[in-house]
């Protein structure tokens, strides 16, 4: 591409959005080759990117494009086409929605969009309800404000397949930015009936499928325990609290600054749980309101963070791993207790997610399914039950990056179930005098002390792209050694390991049952390491795992 050619081309044709067109004005070389060196990937997540004007941000011309590619499949692949739409509390999110469903109508395929801003699994659920082609879904995730994104579901309500993402993407290859895509205003296609408002008897049955996962199978608890919960801006706040409130937790107090929508994060410039920054407010509220039980969701609603009190009356952040972990080991238990394990249970992790997770599986008779890194993949196994007739040998899907899904009823990573049954795993310990600390020692004690850590690295633009690459040939070329331990082993996604897609994924197995994950983000201008530490105590995992990341700095100097 001629990044200069097109960038004129895009001054004197991108003249409808007054944002876009006042960027492109004030636009110098480095500017202009930041965003015209490439066109925004688009990829089994979708796109994802900066918001602004250029090839390789997110505008209502890249949505466009993107979305006429999409029809342009649906078209050809469904004889009745169709999709469900949904979008987050992001900066322009519902204009790239009406933007998307209006190309949709345009091209015949039927739009069912829900009116208000929802959670992403919401999405993947109205899919599958509703029986539509596909769904799309206005979301970055846990991204800062300057992140906007397109997230494409299949039929079964999972993320798109690589070869889906593959032909969705020639469709959009074809296409000029300008002079190949249909469009129609919301307000036209809904008087011709080509756009229709998403009704609320599809909430109140995603609600109840969430409320259906309860695993305390008629036992009482206390359900009186103080929450704090922040929604951090985004799409939570409803179905949470609704959520929550029918399920009998009414003390809940919710984090003012962070209660209402709102796509510049004022208080949590990063509105990602896994972040300490983003759960600092909630753990002020939490403080003054001596909660027992801190939980803040995402954006969209697919991830929650919490924090509780320990011995001294801090709150101490658990990790995606730990919460994960806990929330495996109180599903089991609770099953098998009540006699309500299916035959040949299956649980689905990625494989940057803690190890530990197989032990406490197998202590139950669980089977232990590991996926490439990306909840697609955990919704992938689940319709592969489904397709064999046994979707109720899923019992639970986690990954390290704090989701969490207990059922089948969607395909993705939900933090409306993940919170509900997090203060249901909450409730029954603290009814037995057990906190959630006490159970995680316990589980400790029984299966081995572990941690895992996540280094992220960040190579912005053109340079760091390449960079990036460079980095990861690096890593390919072999290692004996990683910091004390020896290398035992190494496993290359990128040859499509145990029946998993290729993907550019390196793992490290070290002595002493340690590993090391190196990949690109698949979403962000980031190599992500995860790093796995078993050792004999937490003191001692801590000396490795900085042993470990120092001997890897030079890579990413």
């Amino acid at each position: 591409m001629d990044m200069k050619k097109e960038y004129e081309r895009w001054l004197a044709n991108a003249t409808a959005d007054a944002d876009v067109a006042a960027e492109l004005k004030g636009m110098d070389d480095a500017k202009i080759e930041d965003a015209f060196y490439r066109d925004l990937a688009f990829g089994t997540g979708g796109l994802r990117g900066v918001i602004g004007a250029g090839t390789n941000r997110m505008n209502v011309y890249t949505v466009a494009k993107a979305s006429q590619g999409l029809a342009d499949y649906l078209v050809r692949s469904f004889e009745n086409p169709s999709v469900a739409i949904g979008y987050d509390s992001r900066i322009k999110s519902d204009v790239f929605a009406k933007v998307a469903a209006g190309v949709f109508a345009a091209n015949g395929v039927k739009v069912n969009i829900w009116p208000t801003l929802l959670p992403v699994p919401t999405v993947s659920f109205a899919t599958r309800y509703l029986g539509t082609s596909a769904g799309v879904m206005v979301t970055a995730s846990h991204n800062p404000s300057k992140y906007n994104g397109y997230k494409v579901y299949g039929a079964d309500g999972c993320q798109i397949t690589t070869e889906a993402a593959e032909e969705i993407l020639a469709e959009i290859e074809k296409l000029d930015i300008f002079a190949d895509v249909k469009q129609m205003s919301l307000d036209d296609a809904m008087a011709a009936g080509k756009i229709s408002y998403i009704a609320d008897e599809v909430l109140d049955a995603f609600i109840a499928e969430v409320k259906g996962q309860s695993v305390l199978f008629g036992e009482e608890v206390d359900k009186n325990v103080a929450i704090v919960y922040s929604p951090l801006n985004g799409t939570g706040l409803v179905p949470v609290t609704r959520t929550l409130r029918e399920m009998g937790y009414t003390n809940i107090t919710v984090v003012a600054e962070q209660e209402h929508p709102d796509g510049h994060f004022p208080t949590c410039p990063y509105p990602n749980p896994e972040i300490r920054e983003a759960m600092a407010l909630g753990m002020e509220y939490a403080k003054k309101c001596s909660a027992d039980l801190l939980l803040a969701t995402d954006p969209d609603c697919d991830r929650v963070g919490i924090a509780v009190k320990d011995a001294a009356g801090e709150y101490q952040l658990l990790t995606g791993n730990q919460t994960g972990l806990l929330l495996l080991d109180y599903i089991c238990s609770q099953r098998a207790k009540h006699g309500k394990m299916p035959e040949n249970p299956v649980m689905v992790k990625t494989i940057v997610t803690m190890d530990l997770g197989e032990r406490i599986a197998a202590h139950y008779g669980v089977e232990t399914k590991n996926v490439l890194t990306g909840f697609k993949f955990i919704g992938e196994q689940i319709g592969l039950l489904e397709k064999a007739g046994h979707p109720e040998r899923y019992i639970f899907g986690f990954e390290e990056s704090y989701g969490y899904l207990t059922g089948s009823y969607v395909r993705d990573k939900d933090g409306v179930n993940g919170a509900t049954m997090i203060c249901e795993m909450f409730s029954y310990y603290k009814t037995h005098g057990v906190s959630l600390l006490d159970k995680l020692e316990e589980l400790y004690k029984t299966y081995g002390f572990c941690m895992n850590t996540l280094h992220s690295y960040e190579f912005d633009g053109a340079a760091g792209f390449a960079k990036m690459q460079d980095i990861m040939a690096e890593f390919h070329k072999g290692i004996d050694a990683i910091g004390p331990k020896k290398v035992v082993k190494v496993l290359d996604y990128s040859k499509g390991l145990d029946g998993l897609p290729k993907s550019d994924v390196l793992k490290y197995l070290l002595e002493d049952n340690c590993s090391v994950v190196v990949r690109p983000s698949g979403t962000e201008p980031k190599l992500k390491v995860y790093i796995s530490v078993s050792a004999e105590s937490e003191d001692a995992a801590k000396g490795v795992e900085k042993a470990i990341t120092d001997s890897l700095s030079g890579y990413f100097a």
